[in-house]
Parts: C-alpha cells; sequence; structure tokens
C-alpha cells in the first residue's frame, strides 16, 4: 500500500535516529516503548496460526535503532506490521499528546451529522458507536469479516451510492485493505479512521478521502503495558489513555 510507505517516509529519519526500549506483543494489542519514554500501540494482527511460531524470524529488537522494525511496516507479514504500527504511535507520541480529546465521541457525532438521515457505512465492529447510532435510529451497515458481519460486494456497493460517512477501523491498515475499501467511495462520502492503531499523521493520509483520525493516546504507560501483557482490549486500554482526534479536511 502507498500509505505504508508514506508511514514509513515519514518517520524513517527519526527512526534511524532513536532506538527501541521495549516490544510487547499481546494478543490482543501491541506496544513499543522507545527509550524516552514514549509509548505507541497498535492491535495484534493474527492471521491463521499454523505453528508454535508467530513471526518470519528471531529477531530482538529491544535496544536496536528502530529504522529495522519501522522497515516491517512494508512486511507481507501482519504480526510484523502490528509492530511497526505501534512503533509509529510511539514516535509521534509527543505530537499525538497534543491532540484535542474526543472522550465520548461528541464531536465525532457532530461533525459527520450522525442522525437518522445520515446513511453510515461501518468497517468493523465498533459496540459502543454501534449501540449508539441504533439509539438514534442512524442507518447502519457493517462489514466485518471476523464477526461474519456483511458480504463485502454488497458493502462496496453501499459505499459506491448509499452511504455519507466511513467508519473505518484502522485495522484496516494492518491487513492491507484501507486503499481498497476507500477506492470504492463516491465523492462526498466523508469518512473517519477509527480505533487504537490508529496513526495520528496527517501527511500520511494526503493521498486518500479520510476527513478525521480518530485514535487512542497512552496516558498510564506502565497499566497499559500491563493490560496488553494480559490479552486485554480495547475497553480496558482506554481506562488508560485518551480518546483524540484530528481533522484532516473541511467537511461538506
Amino acid at each position: 500500500m502507498i500509505l505504508n510507505g508514506k508511514l514509513f517516509n515519514l518517520f524513517k529519519e527519526k527512526a534511524i535516529d532513536t532506538r527501541v526500549d521495549l516490544l510487547c506483543l499481546g494478543l490482543g494489542y501491541t506496544a513499543v516503548v522507545m527509550t524516552d519514554g514514549a509509548i505507541g500501540m497498535a492491535y495484534t494482527y493474527f492471521e491463521d496460526k499454523k505453528s508454535c511460531m508467530a513471526l518470519n524470524e528471531a529477531v530482538d529488537y529491544e535496544g536496536r535503532p528502530a529504522v529495522e522494525l519501522l522497515g516491517k511496516i512494508k512486511s507481507e507479514h501482519p504480526i510484523e506490521r502490528s509492530m511497526a504500527l505501534a512503533l509509529v504511535n510511539a514516535m509521534n507520541y509527543e505530537d499525538a499528546l497534543k491532540l484535542p480529546e474526543d472522550k465520548d465521541n461528541t464531536i465525532l457525532f457532530e461533525e459527520f451529522n450522525l442522525q437518522p438521515n445520515t446513511n453510515v457505512a461501518m468497517v468493523g465492529y465498533f459496540g459502543p458507536l454501534v449501540k449508539r447510532l441504533k439509539e438514534k435510529k442512524v442507518p447502519l451497515e457493517i462489514l466485518d469479516v471476523s464477526r461474519g458481519l456483511g458480504n463485502r460486494q454488497d458493502f462496496y456497493k453501499k459505499l459506491s451510492k448509499w452511504a455519507d460517512v466511513l467508519l473505518l477501523t484502522s485495522t484496516s491498515i494492518l491487513n492491507n485493505t484501507t486503499e481498497e475499501i476507500l477506492s470504492h467511495l463516491h465523492k462526498k462520502v466523508r469518512t473517519a479512521l477509527l480505533g487504537p492503531s490508529t496513526p495520528m499523521v496527517a501527511g500520511a493520509f494526503a493521498h486518500l478521502p479520510v476527513h478525521m483520525l480518530a485514535g487512542t493516546v497512552p496516558i498510564e504507560k506502565d497499566n497499559i503495558l500491563k493490560a496488553i501483557r494480559h490479552g486485554m482490549g480495547t475497553p480496558v486500554l482506554h481506562k488508560f489513555s485518551r480518546k483524540s482526534y484530528l481533522a484532516l479536511a473541511l467537511f461538506y
């Protein structure tokens, strides 16, 4: 994907001069901590596990130049991309901390006009958002392959004709479907990229029709790392983080 290359290029120079302190590969999420204490996380994207080996090769990235792990953002192996994306989020940590907060998704609902007259397409199942959208009687179509929700081709047709808003999981970066999904949008669809994996980096998305990045910035590092080691998911991670957003384009 072009997106992977952009993420690499945007952080390559910094990655040459910095080192990884800690890599924590959890069942639900992966975290990377830099030697300066900055932390980032991303979803751990597993495909079918066929052996005890989760990675292509045995490499200890801790204490080594970050650029070695950053290069894995271009890997064909989704777990390697998971580690690299967590690294990107760690290297972007200081900038992400400066972004405004959208604790209860109020800004998301207001800016995207998530009301009964707005057709919403969602890739990835966001339980709290689904509940709130249904309470507001917002028309909703969901594609989530892991949950057996939706048909990909039917969903793409919805994107090209029916949808007003696309709420897209940042896990799509890890399975290399972000650009494929966005290629099916008609011109007036407004898009938000959501989830703890989201790289809050405007420059990486300049070539894509993405209007908002909505991510998760870790605040309590020790609690985040413990939650990841214990296989905890998004609801627990949010207790020790802040939900931030970055507007990328003018809204219609």
